[in-house]
Protein backbone atom coordinates (compact mmCIF):
# COMPACT_ATOMS: atom_id res chain seq x y z
CA UNK A 1 0.00 0.00 0.00
CA UNK A 2 1.24 3.55 -1.28
CA UNK A 3 2.19 5.70 1.58
CA UNK A 4 0.34 9.34 1.37
CA UNK A 5 3.01 11.66 0.45
CA UNK A 6 3.35 15.14 2.41
CA UNK A 7 5.41 17.73 1.43
CA UNK A 8 7.75 19.04 3.91
CA UNK A 9 8.10 22.98 3.11
CA UNK A 10 11.50 24.58 4.00
CA UNK A 11 12.03 25.77 7.21
CA UNK A 12 12.15 29.04 6.58
CA UNK A 13 8.85 28.55 5.02
CA UNK A 14 7.73 26.87 8.21
CA UNK A 15 8.66 29.56 10.38
CA UNK A 16 6.71 32.28 8.07
CA UNK A 17 3.44 29.97 8.24
CA UNK A 18 3.79 30.11 11.76
CA UNK A 19 3.78 33.89 11.93
CA UNK A 20 1.17 34.09 9.95
CA UNK A 21 -0.95 31.07 12.03
CA UNK A 22 -0.19 34.12 14.82
CA UNK A 23 -1.53 37.27 12.41
CA UNK A 24 1.94 38.49 11.87
CA UNK A 25 0.87 41.20 9.70
CA UNK A 26 4.41 41.14 8.15
CA UNK A 27 4.60 37.16 7.59
CA UNK A 28 0.81 37.35 5.95
CA UNK A 29 2.50 40.23 3.75
CA UNK A 30 5.41 38.56 2.77
CA UNK A 31 3.24 35.60 1.95
CA UNK A 32 1.07 37.24 -0.40
CA UNK A 33 4.14 39.44 -2.32
CA UNK A 34 5.50 35.94 -2.81
CA UNK A 35 2.92 34.39 -4.59
CA UNK A 36 0.37 37.07 -5.79
CA UNK A 37 1.67 37.46 -9.51
CA UNK A 38 1.20 33.44 -9.86
CA UNK A 39 -2.11 32.85 -8.42
CA UNK A 40 -3.46 36.45 -10.21
CA UNK A 41 -2.25 34.59 -13.53
CA UNK A 42 -4.15 31.31 -12.22
CA UNK A 43 -7.07 33.33 -11.15
CA UNK A 44 -7.34 35.80 -14.62
CA UNK A 45 -7.12 32.76 -17.01
CA UNK A 46 -10.33 31.36 -15.75
CA UNK A 47 -12.61 34.52 -15.00
CA UNK A 48 -10.81 36.84 -17.98
CA UNK A 49 -10.78 40.08 -16.29
CA UNK A 50 -8.33 41.85 -14.14
CA UNK A 51 -10.85 43.19 -11.90
CA UNK A 52 -12.28 40.02 -11.62
CA UNK A 53 -9.26 38.27 -10.72
CA UNK A 54 -7.93 40.84 -8.19
CA UNK A 55 -11.42 40.27 -6.17
CA UNK A 56 -10.92 36.62 -6.70
CA UNK A 57 -7.78 36.51 -4.84
CA UNK A 58 -8.41 39.08 -2.58
CA UNK A 59 -11.59 36.40 -1.30
CA UNK A 60 -9.36 33.58 -1.68
CA UNK A 61 -6.98 35.03 0.60
CA UNK A 62 -9.09 35.93 3.30
CA UNK A 63 -10.67 31.92 3.21
CA UNK A 64 -6.82 30.88 3.30
CA UNK A 65 -5.92 32.88 6.22
CA UNK A 66 -8.83 32.61 8.14
CA UNK A 67 -8.10 28.65 8.11
CA UNK A 68 -4.70 28.76 7.74
CA UNK A 69 -4.62 26.02 10.79
CA UNK A 70 -6.47 23.64 8.40
CA UNK A 71 -3.60 23.14 6.23
CA UNK A 72 -1.53 20.19 7.08
CA UNK A 73 1.11 19.67 4.28
CA UNK A 74 -0.74 17.40 2.20
CA UNK A 75 0.11 19.57 -0.70
CA UNK A 76 2.60 22.00 -1.29
CA UNK A 77 1.36 25.30 0.16
CA UNK A 78 1.02 27.05 -3.28
CA UNK A 79 -0.66 24.40 -4.00
CA UNK A 80 -2.82 24.59 -1.39
CA UNK A 81 -3.24 28.23 -1.86
CA UNK A 82 -3.58 28.03 -5.72
CA UNK A 83 -6.48 25.41 -5.23
CA UNK A 84 -8.53 28.02 -3.22
CA UNK A 85 -8.09 30.41 -5.72
CA UNK A 86 -9.42 28.05 -8.48
CA UNK A 87 -12.03 26.97 -7.07
CA UNK A 88 -12.87 31.00 -5.95
CA UNK A 89 -12.48 31.63 -9.72
CA UNK A 90 -14.79 28.96 -10.48
CA UNK A 91 -17.61 29.77 -8.68
CA UNK A 92 -17.30 33.12 -9.49
CA UNK A 93 -17.69 32.28 -12.66
CA UNK A 94 -20.69 29.49 -12.07
CA UNK A 95 -22.63 32.47 -10.44
CA UNK A 96 -22.04 34.89 -13.11
CA UNK A 97 -23.39 32.30 -15.80
CA UNK A 98 -26.61 31.73 -13.80
CA UNK A 99 -26.93 35.05 -13.12
CA UNK A 100 -26.33 36.51 -16.37
CA UNK A 101 -27.52 33.93 -18.92
CA UNK A 102 -27.99 34.68 -22.21
CA UNK A 103 -26.36 38.19 -21.39
CA UNK A 104 -23.09 36.59 -20.98
CA UNK A 105 -22.83 35.23 -24.28
CA UNK A 106 -19.34 35.60 -26.73
CA UNK A 107 -21.04 38.74 -28.27
CA UNK A 108 -20.35 40.44 -25.21
CA UNK A 109 -16.44 39.43 -25.22
CA UNK A 110 -15.28 40.99 -28.60
CA UNK A 111 -12.40 42.13 -27.24
CA UNK A 112 -9.79 41.32 -24.00
CA UNK A 113 -8.73 43.83 -21.95
CA UNK A 114 -5.45 45.59 -22.75
CA UNK A 115 -3.46 44.93 -18.97
CA UNK A 116 -0.41 47.71 -18.48
CA UNK A 117 2.93 46.35 -18.49
CA UNK A 118 5.61 47.79 -16.67
CA UNK A 119 8.17 49.98 -17.94
CA UNK A 120 11.22 49.01 -19.05
CA UNK A 121 14.65 49.86 -17.92
CA UNK A 122 15.39 51.75 -21.27
CA UNK A 123 12.76 53.67 -22.86
CA UNK A 124 11.32 52.67 -26.02
CA UNK A 125 10.84 55.22 -28.99
CA UNK A 126 7.01 55.76 -29.55
CA UNK A 127 7.14 53.54 -32.83
CA UNK A 128 8.43 50.61 -30.34
CA UNK A 129 6.58 51.05 -27.94
CA UNK A 130 3.56 50.86 -29.95
CA UNK A 131 4.09 48.11 -31.79
CA UNK A 132 5.03 46.55 -28.70
CA UNK A 133 1.78 46.89 -27.26
CA UNK A 134 -0.03 45.99 -29.86
CA UNK A 135 2.08 42.34 -30.13
CA UNK A 136 0.65 41.91 -26.20
CA UNK A 137 -2.49 42.60 -27.05
CA UNK A 138 -3.04 40.54 -29.76
CA UNK A 139 -1.65 37.78 -27.41
CA UNK A 140 -3.60 38.52 -24.23
CA UNK A 141 -6.78 38.49 -26.94
CA UNK A 142 -5.43 35.67 -28.02
CA UNK A 143 -5.04 33.46 -24.95
CA UNK A 144 -8.43 34.81 -23.66
CA UNK A 145 -9.88 32.95 -26.74
CA UNK A 146 -8.31 29.72 -25.36
CA UNK A 147 -11.21 27.19 -24.52
CA UNK A 148 -10.99 27.16 -20.44
CA UNK A 149 -8.89 24.11 -19.41
CA UNK A 150 -6.48 25.19 -22.45
CA UNK A 151 -6.41 28.08 -21.34
CA UNK A 152 -5.20 27.39 -17.42
CA UNK A 153 -2.33 25.18 -18.33
CA UNK A 154 -0.96 27.30 -20.98
CA UNK A 155 -0.87 29.96 -18.43
CA UNK A 156 0.67 27.50 -15.57
CA UNK A 157 3.26 25.82 -18.26
CA UNK A 158 4.38 28.84 -20.35
CA UNK A 159 3.54 32.02 -18.20
CA UNK A 160 4.43 31.23 -15.30
CA UNK A 161 7.53 28.76 -16.13
CA UNK A 162 5.86 25.69 -14.07
CA UNK A 163 6.64 21.97 -14.68
CA UNK A 164 4.32 19.59 -16.12
CA UNK A 165 4.36 17.74 -12.95
CA UNK A 166 3.96 20.88 -10.95
CA UNK A 167 1.30 21.59 -13.54
CA UNK A 168 -0.89 18.51 -13.48
CA UNK A 169 -0.78 19.12 -9.41
CA UNK A 170 -1.69 22.58 -8.96
CA UNK A 171 -4.59 22.23 -11.44
CA UNK A 172 -5.42 18.10 -10.70
CA UNK A 173 -4.96 16.78 -14.20
CA UNK A 174 -3.08 13.59 -15.36
CA UNK A 175 0.50 14.26 -17.01
CA UNK A 176 -0.61 13.30 -20.12
CA UNK A 177 -3.81 15.63 -19.62
CA UNK A 178 -1.54 18.80 -19.41
CA UNK A 179 1.21 17.50 -22.31
CA UNK A 180 -1.63 17.40 -24.38
CA UNK A 181 -3.66 20.74 -23.55
CA UNK A 182 -0.67 22.31 -23.82
CA UNK A 183 0.48 20.54 -27.22
CA UNK A 184 -3.41 22.17 -28.38
CA UNK A 185 -2.88 25.62 -26.95
CA UNK A 186 0.19 26.05 -28.62
CA UNK A 187 -1.15 25.20 -31.89
CA UNK A 188 -4.10 27.48 -31.42
CA UNK A 189 -1.98 29.87 -30.48
CA UNK A 190 0.54 29.86 -33.47
CA UNK A 191 -2.65 30.04 -35.78
CA UNK A 192 -3.46 33.38 -34.39
CA UNK A 193 -0.08 34.79 -33.71
CA UNK A 194 2.45 32.47 -36.01
CA UNK A 195 5.93 33.48 -34.31
CA UNK A 196 5.11 36.74 -32.73
CA UNK A 197 4.22 34.81 -29.38
CA UNK A 198 8.09 33.52 -28.48
CA UNK A 199 9.63 36.57 -27.48
CA UNK A 200 6.48 37.98 -25.46
CA UNK A 201 4.47 35.61 -24.16
CA UNK A 202 6.56 35.31 -20.47
CA UNK A 203 5.61 38.82 -19.73
CA UNK A 204 1.71 38.70 -20.28
CA UNK A 205 -0.43 39.46 -17.53
CA UNK A 206 2.11 41.28 -15.29
CA UNK A 207 1.16 41.41 -11.35
CA UNK A 208 3.29 43.71 -9.76
CA UNK A 209 4.00 47.30 -8.09
CA UNK A 210 1.19 49.67 -6.90
CA UNK A 211 -1.57 46.66 -7.89
CA UNK A 212 0.39 44.09 -5.96
CA UNK A 213 0.81 46.09 -3.00
CA UNK A 214 -3.21 47.55 -3.11
CA UNK A 215 -4.29 43.77 -2.83
CA UNK A 216 -1.83 43.29 0.16
CA UNK A 217 -3.05 46.29 1.95
CA UNK A 218 -6.28 45.22 1.32
CA UNK A 219 -6.34 41.88 2.16
CA UNK A 220 -4.19 42.58 5.66
CA UNK A 221 -7.11 44.98 5.77
CA UNK A 222 -10.19 42.72 5.56
CA UNK A 223 -8.12 40.37 8.38
CA UNK A 224 -8.35 43.10 10.77
CA UNK A 225 -4.11 43.42 10.24
CA UNK A 226 -3.51 46.86 8.92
Amino acid sequence: MTERTHHQPPADEIELLEQARCHDPSAIRLILQQHNRRLYRIARSIVRNDSEAEDVLQEAYVRAFTRLNTFRGEARFSTWLTRIVINEALGRLRHQRSSLGLSSSPAHRTSAEIIPFPHPSVPLDPEALMAQHQIRALLEQAIDRLPDGFRSVLIARLVEGLSTEETAELLGLRLETVKTRLHRARQLLRRDLEEQIGPVLTDAFPFAGSRCRRLTDAVLERLGLA
